[in-house]
């Protein structure tokens, strides 16, 4: 008995601690350093291990026997959201793979990684067959008919082969619109947007601890849209995103946050605006997300379409003396430039003499610049301004904590954004040159 407790004792250590690894490597081995591996989930990335990579470009990372299986995130570079690649672990199998620049991930060894990699390479052959089907413009019937049978046939056999799987969750997920009968173009394109999310179960953890989820939404907003009207079809497909959610509000808040970060980016505020009036505040605001918010209402705040937000303005009235007034209660333009800078800005500094030139062209009756610095060197301000006597100089204390550049959803500077007679937001040029071919052709147009 004694000896069998001895020998138990012995190859415990080893049973505990077994773990399985990842072992890779990078081509050309020269352009990479370091591996980051992160395990992903809904709401971030969570870090797990990192591995310094040889100069013949390999690496290894052990996993412990307690890894959680799913999806996980290699880094090979900065920015982590650029340089990066997903796979499965299960922690059932040792991993082997090559990353090549030019050539992508494929894997040596792991049975799901290898399968699913195989599975996305198939159906990709057969889209093809498909698309080349339609693009030949000729109707044959068989052919139609044979092509879906193989899409079918394809599709069932992965399944088969992946239950028990993790990848047996994104397979599924994948099942594609199998038509019954031979469909023109048109007919077939509708049908494949009305069955896009048939297969997708929103609430399956698997699928929201991965981009899955992310990628198909977005390739569903942006991809099926009508051209002659791209916003009114954006609006339709979010809310179509939204119904296929169903009761799954954690995703939700992530999806929606995602897709109206995407269009605040690129400043669409038509479809940004409407993400987050009739979906995301209230989600930010039950889920006491302030910043969120926040961030939600600057930015519809600070829209073409809106009035500006007021703030308090110094002026020098008569005999030099300061009053304090508000941006709401300017007169004597038709226009107004607020002007948002830095005095260490070097983007400011060259533009904000040319302003200077430019607006001394134009009568104060046309446009009166009101400059705001968001800044923290009260003096430098102070004596930059004497430069720019005529305009309207506010200091933005606290640089990008200043209250006035959050309401005007400012995150960089030089911004520009025109006003009308009413403080209502007209325009937002992206910088000088933008700014001076929008007001030539705006004096251009009254005068017409």
């Amino acid at each position: 008995m004694t000896r069998k407790i001895l020998f138990l004792l012995a190859i415990l250590p080893s049973v505990l601690f077994a773990q399985h690894t990842i072992k890779g490597t990078f081509t050309p081995a020269e352009d990479f350093k370091f591996a980051f591996l992160y395990r992903v989930t809904a709401e971030t990335s969570l870090f797990v291990a990192n591995a310094d990579v040889a100069e013949d470009g390999t690496f290894e990372i052990a996993l412990d026997k307690a890894t959680i299986p799913g999806t996980y995130r290699l880094v090979y570079s900065q920015p982590q959201d650029q340089f990066n690649f997903d796979f499965i672990v299960n922690n059932k199998e040792d991993i082997v793979l090559k990353f090549d620049l030019q050539e992508g991930l494929s894997f040596d060894k792991s049975t799901e990684n290898k399968l699913y990699n195989s599975y996305n390479r198939s159906m990709a052959l057969v889209n093809k067959s498909i698309r080349n089907y339609y693009g030949a413009g000729k109707e044959d019937k068989s052919g139609y008919s044979k092509i879906f049978n193989i899409l079918k046939n394809t599709q069932e056999e992965f399944e088969k082969a992946s239950k028990g799987m993790i990848a047996n969750n994104f397979i599924k997920a994948c099942s594609p619109y199998i038509p019954n009968e031979l469909e023109d173009v048109s007919t077939f394109s509708k049908n494949i947007k009305t069955n896009y999310f048939s297969n997708i179960d929103f609430g399956n953890k698997m699928l929201q601890d991965s981009n899955f989820l992310i990628k198909t939404t977005i390739d569903y907003v942006i991809g099926f849209i009508n051209r002659k009207n791209p916003d009114a079809s954006y609006i339709e497909n979010i809310d179509t995103v939204v119904k296929a959610i169903g009761d799954n509000p954690k995703i939700k808040g992530i999806l929606l946050e995602i897709l109206w970060n995407q269009f605040s980016v690129e400043n669409n505020e038509v479809v940004a605006n409407y993400i987050g009036s009739k979906y995301l505040l209230d989600i930010a605001r039950a889920n006491n997300d302030n910043e969120l918010a926040n961030s939600i209402i600057y930015f519809k705040n600070a829209s073409i379409g809106n009035i500006g937000p007021d703030f308090n303005i110094e002026i020098k009235g008569e005999n030099d003396k300061t009053e304090v007034s508000k941006l709401s209660k300017l007169e004597g333009s038709s226009n107004y430039l607020l002007f948002f800078w830095s005095t260490t800005c070097s983007h400011c500094l060259d533009e904000i003499p040319v302003l200077k030139e430019y607006i001394q062209s134009k009568t104060k009756e046309n446009i009166k610049v009101v400059a705001i610095a968001l800044d923290n060197d009260l003096y430098r301000w102070k004596d930059m301004t004497y430069e720019y006597p005529d305009f309207l100089h506010v200091f933005g204390e606290g640089k990008w904590e200043n209250p006035i550049g959050d309401q005007y959803n400012v995150t960089g500077t030089p911004s520009y954004f025109v006003l009308d007679k009413d403080k209502k937001i007209i325009a937002k040029p992206d910088d000088i040159n933008a700014f001076k071919k929008y007001f030539d052709g705006l004096i251009k147009a009254k005068k017409e």
